[in-house]
């Protein structure tokens, strides 16, 4: 095809039509950086949708003795150019494809093309937003189409449509440049005009786009919280419920908005929950809790050790066969089936019910008992079983013990009836035998008892151990026992009512484990305790003492609580346990990123990985920057300073000039 002359100009300016595989890049073209993918991309869609809105700018190609060569250098419009030619490629036209251009001969190529690119304003921002918006009001094309039309992702449509949803007076202060843009996106969050305004006026010096996300959200739940996770959010849309999106960050799912309708959700599916287990296991009661009632001031039961019937250790037997051939025999697979892997599942399930057959309650205690049915942390279900309410227990045996402490001048006689002579005088040396001994005696006589209990219990460590021990076991195994002598009182703090969640870690875990694993081997009668304990094999006693004096620990900190020497105590228990607590937690976003300070969070990086690391973390937002952290902590052992432990500094060795000096101090002293 020629090119068709189509106008002419004083200014020698000439309109064309030139064939697309006719024109070529201008060496004079000012712009050296080439155009972006996404920018082809974009004109591609708009030529699509609209044409060439623009005239392309040439200059005919000559060749040494100045003749045309029938090829023309596009001065203004390479972006054009690139994008038909991407059209070409998808065969969406031909390279013989028309295209309307002006000569121009008469002006500096390469200063029309400067001109081009550095005179031109480019729309603000804001008048963008709103003409995405009218086109979506007015001409109700969808995001789709309007992304299709301009060469951009649906999701970017969806993003503008957004900000152009910002309440009109923000978008003046953004106009304005009092607001940038990141701020904006953050208002995006929500569509409530005089939310958005109220949260405005309530910004202080702080503008950052995280804080004005956090207040527009501070009344709805995260898809992330355990309660979302629990309902499941196809659940609570189905009822009824809707939900807030940020479109310019990662919102984990988004925010639930209804939380009245959610917790009615959580409520009523924690009670079903407790009513099939209830039906399922025979208790007297189950209760649903959203947290773990601390305070329920009842006693716990724990399940013992029963025998398997012979059906069930044969079907044990049976499926454990099975599981172990089926692991020898796929041992070198890199991948199972998915007939084989769901085999493997169903073997797994088959065995650990047939495990956990092997504890039982006792039926007494499951006719009077109950169960809490807790939500956990991860929006999963978690049962506590064993619970007796203090009036379900059963009546204790009145004790048979005839009491001896009855006043010196009671005889069980008759007051108002004198005593006959005779009878007084035949009688009183018999009298005097049985008279019971006054309380002034009794309480002489057994504080004699008592001092030689302590001297004889002073010489014997081993008896002294079985006694704290039984002291110990008693009171924390038994609710209202009263069965020890020794006046040691275990004070318990529950762990739980200070740190969320910390019962459903590993560690809270593996110590309800241990103490459960204890409380399943106590006598049922506290009675029977003392020949329990006195029975044990010493590493056995020892190691249920240490259970016992480890219940009690307390270092806690609290604003309110001053103690510093017992503090210290805690620091000299930490050295003499060796305690490591890179074992027992991890830096997480729960557990401490996500709670402290951007520059906590690089002051730890630092520590625990490099300060080139935390360098490349400054300039990001707290989300990314909380996240970024977390992976970079996991593989190393940094802890925050309040869980450190101090190495015990080495003792110096002495020297004889040592010793001999402190003998004499002494021999001095004494």
């Amino acid at each position: 095809m020629s090119a068709k002359h189509v106008e002419a100009s004083p200014d020698s300016a000439v309109g064309i039509f030139i064939p697309l595989n006719k024109l070529k890049k201008s060496p004079n073209n000012a712009r050296k950086t080439p155009h972006s993918e996404p920018a082809i991309e974009a004109y591609a869609a708009s030529i699509a949708a609209k044409g060439i809105l623009q005239n392309l700018v040439v200059e005919p190609e000559l060749d040494a003795e100045g003749a045309a060569t029938g090829f023309y250098f596009v001065t203004i419009g390479e972006g054009r150019r690139l994008a038909q030619l991407l059209r070409v490629k998808r065969k969406e036209i031909k390279k013989t494809e028309p295209i309307r251009c002006i000569v121009d001969t008469a002006n500096d190529p390469h200063e029309i093309s400067l001109d081009e690119n550095v005179t031109r304003e480019s729309m603000h921002p804001a008048d963008q937003f709103e003409a995405f918006k009218k086109l979506a009001d007015e001409r109700g094309f969808g995001a789709e189409e309007i992304a299709a039309r301009f060469g951009v992702t649906p999701h970017v449509v969806r993003q503008r449509l957004r900000l152009a949803a910002v309440s009109p007076k923000l978008m003046q202060v953004y106009r304005n440049g009092e607001l940038t843009l990141e701020q904006l996106m953050a208002f995006a969050i929500t569509t409530d005009h005089a939310r958005q305004e109220a949260v405005f006026d309530r910004l202080s010096y702080n503008r950052d786009a995280s804080s004005i996300r956090r207040l527009l959200t501070e009344t709805h739940v995260p898809a992330t919280d355990r309660r979302a996770r629990f309902v499941g959010i196809e659940a609570y849309v189905e009822a009824g419920g809707s939900m807030l999106r940020d479109l310019f960050t990662e919102d984990r799912g988004g925010y639930l908005e209804d939380i009245a309708l959610l917790d009615l959700l959580v409520t009523a599916k924690l009670g079903r929950a407790a009513d099939a287990l209830r039906e399922a296991e025979g208790w007297k009661w189950t209760e649903a809790h959203l947290d773990f009632p601390h305070a329920h001031g009842m006693r716990r039961t724990y399940p013992h050790a029963v025998e398997l019937s012979e059906e069930d250790q044969a079907a044990l037997g049976t499926a454990q066969s099975e599981f172990d051939r089926l692991t020898e025999q796929h041992r070198t697979a890199e991948e199972l089936t998915e007939d084989v892997d769901a085999r493997f599942g169903e073997l797994e399930a088959e065995i650990e019910r047939l495990e956990r057959k092997r504890q039982a309650y006792d039926p007494g205690h499951i006719a009077r008992g109950g169960a809490f049915v807790i939500l956990n942390h991860d929006g999963t279900v978690r049962i506590e079983r064993g619970f007796i309410r203090p009036g379900d227990e059963q009546p204790q045996a009145e004790s048979e013990e005839v009491s001896d402490t009855s006043g010196p001048d009671d005889d069980n006689g008759d007051p108002d009836q004198p005593d006959e002579p005779g009878e007084r005088e035949q009688g009183a040396d018999d009298e005097e035998e049985d008279r019971p001994l006054s309380d002034t005696l009794v309480r002489d006589l057994t504080a004699h008892r008592t001092l030689g209990l302590r001297l004889n219990l002073s010489e014997q460590p081993e008896v002294a151990i079985v006694a704290a021990t039984h002291a110990l076991t008693a009171q924390i195994f038994y609710l209202g026992a009263d069965a020890h002598i020794v006046g040691i009182q275990p004070l318990k703090t529950d762990l739980a009512g200070h740190a969320d969640g910390i019962a459903d870690t590993p560690s809270g875990k593996a110590w309800a484990d241990r103490h459960a694993n204890w409380a399943r081997q106590m006598p049922r009668e506290v009675t029977e305790l003392w020949a329990f304990v006195a029975e044990l094999d010493h590493d056995s006693r020892l190691a249920l003492f240490a259970h016992c004096v480890a219940l009690t620990v307390n270092a806690v900190r609290l604003p309110w609580d001053r103690r510093p020497r017992a503090l210290a105590t805690a620091d000299r228990l930490a050295e003499a346990v060796s305690l490591d607590m890179t074992g027992y937690w991890r830096p997480t976003v729960r557990s401490y990123l996500g709670r402290v300070t951007k520059a906590r969070i690089l002051e730890a990086v630092r520590a625990g990985v490099s300060d080139e690391a935390a360098e490349r973390m400054t300039d990001m937002k707290k989300l990314e920057m909380v996240e970024a952290a977390e992976q970079l902590l996991a593989p190393t052992d940094w802890l925050p300073a309040l869980l450190q432990t101090d190495k015990p500094v080495a003792e110096p060795v002495e020297t004889p000039t040592d010793v001999e000096g402190g003998k004499a101090y002494s021999e001095a002293a004494e």
